[in-house]
């Protein structure tokens, strides 16, 4: 038997084709409801992969610590580029 073919709105993001992407993006829930639960659902994915697990060790945390330091970086970045010393003025 031929497996019946996934509406594209079901698919996830890394099974969509490119032509495919507008209808995919017209069937997500955009609704602040809807943006927490992905928030909510994106979180609990990375807690069960990377904290929750039987034998865990450092990878999570300093995944997470990693990431933090570079979103300041890249918020502060115009602030710490006008500080920079220069040897021509």
């Amino acid at each position: 038997m031929a497996d019946r073919p996934v509406p594209v709105v079901e698919k996830q993001l890394m099974d969509v084709k490119l032509g495919q992407l507008g209808n995919w993006l017209g069937g997500r829930d955009f609704t602040p409801n809807g943006i927490l639960n992905a928030i909510r659902r994106g979180h609990d994915r990375y807690y069960n992969k990377y904290i929750n697990v039987k034998k865990g060790g450092i990878g999570g945390v300093a995944m997470l610590l990693a990431g933090y330091v570079v979103l300041s970086y890249i918020w502060e970045y115009d602030h710490i580029k006008h500080d920079r010393w220069r040897k021509y003025h």
